[in-house]
């Protein structure tokens, strides 16, 4: 038989991989239908990192790692490498815009109950990115070499060095050397160019894909696949694309107006994206009237201010990161969403959040006064929404949860 006019060849680019990918992760993939603003963020995240990648490979073109060289680089890509000043501030205001955009993501997942099964996975493998993206801004913030990075990275090396038995053995690798030096500079551009960001992309797919695995969580926490029409497709459910595509888009389109009026404006953020000292060389013989973290690490720093005791405040310190990855075990509440949740766990969040945001103006000013009182209450409350969880969700009267989605 021969072949039939009306066949016609499968266009070449059905033939590839991405095509199956795109089909199944955003022409085919059903969400639910009423999600709000809040999920846009998680898109947000992806356009920073890709921000990060492209605009940091650019500036390794003329960055150079070496303890004479490293200020002076940064200096020269400011002012005589063509638009080397917005490659710069593209990326350091992309690094706060990056956490920025992690911390409403995480308050988002923490309010809707995402970390509840079946996305235990999801929520572990959002904690390990996250704890990625710590070590990748401070690797970053030491390559400047100016003052406030030398210093700051010292007192941050000289706490993983007060860590019992392996302390010091871990010191010296990081460093390089017995002291902070061009050794270190070596070693920290090596984890910020390579080692961190390769694991980064890796854990970025692992919780994209296991994020389609699952299924995205909504508002009302309702599990759309329990409501499948005769085709077996979720009756609350709509495709990716086009829908939300669209939608994203037009978030990243106010996202973007938002992020370039900070870059052309206000790059150095108040001082907080760029500290006022770091525009100094760094000298090894002149201490900072104060060190402090960037905004985004000063919460945990502020935890290990509050505590008195040098090791005790260590442990806390890792304790307040270390705690988030056992929230799906502390949540005993029979509903997911803060929406259907009793007044107990209202508060407690509310309570969690200005803790959380007082920490991180703690962590960035001197430790004076009733500063450390309220830096040791909003240490205590941090800690007491996750360990008062399991008896809040249970004493809490909670509302009855919808079978099918509502509509915002």
């Amino acid at each position: 038989m021969g072949k039939r006019k009306n066949d016609k060849p499968m266009p070449w680019y059905k033939m590839t991989p991405i095509s199956s990918f795109w089909d199944s992760h955003a022409k085919n993939y059903f969400v639910p239908k009423n999600l709000n603003f809040w999920y846009l963020f998680g898109v947000f995240a992806l356009f920073v990192l890709a921000n990060q990648i492209i605009t940091g490979i650019w500036l390794t073109m003329y960055y150079t790692p070496t303890g004479d060289e490293a200020f002076n680089s940064v200096e020269y890509i400011m002012r005589h490498v063509e638009y080397g000043w917005l490659l710069r501030y593209l990326h350091s205001t992309g690094a706060s815009a990056f956490f920025v955009v992690i911390y409403l993501h995480m308050y988002k997942s923490i309010m809707y109950g995402s970390y509840k099964r079946p996305r235990i996975v999801i929520w572990l493998s959002g904690m390990a990115l996250y704890f990625l993206l710590l070590a990748e801004a401070f690797s970053g913030y030491v390559l400047p070499w100016g003052q406030m990075s030398y210093w700051a990275t010292k007192v941050i090396l000289a706490v993983i060095g007060a860590i019992p038995f392996v302390g010091d053995t871990l010191l010296i690798w990081l460093q390089g050397d017995y002291t902070v030096s061009e050794f270190t500079l070596h070693r920290f551009f090596a984890f910020h160019v390579i080692a961190v960001p390769l694991l980064l992309l890796g854990f970025v797919m692992f919780h994209i894909t296991s994020l389609h695995q699952a299924g995205s969580n909504n508002p009302d926490g309702v599990e759309i696949k329990n409501h499948l029409n005769s085709q077996g497709k979720p009756i609350d459910g709509i495709t990716f694309h086009p829908y939300y595509t669209v939608k994203d888009l037009f978030g990243l389109g106010v996202f973007l107006l938002v992020f370039l009026g900070v870059v052309f404006f206000a790059p150095a953020g108040g001082g907080y994206f760029l500290e006022p000292e770091n525009f100094i060389p760094a000298d090894h013989l002149s201490t900072p009237q104060h060190i402090a973290p960037v905004w985004y690490m000063a919460p945990f720093y502020a935890i290990l201010r509050a505590v008195p005791n040098k090791l005790l405040g260590i442990v806390a310190m890792a304790a307040a990161i270390a705690i988030l990855f056992a929230l799906p075990w502390l949540d005993k509440s029979p509903v997911k969403s803060i929406r259907y949740k009793g007044l107990y766990s209202k508060i407690a969040l509310s309570v969690f959040v200005i803790s959380f945001m007082g920490l991180g103006y703690l962590g960035t000013v001197a430790p004076e006064g009733i500063k450390v009182f309220l830096a040791r209450l909003f240490t205590l409350t941090y800690f007491a929404f996750f360990l008062l969880m399991p008896w809040y969700t249970r004493a809490e009267h909670t509302h009855q949860v919808p079978k099918r989605v509502r509509y915002p």
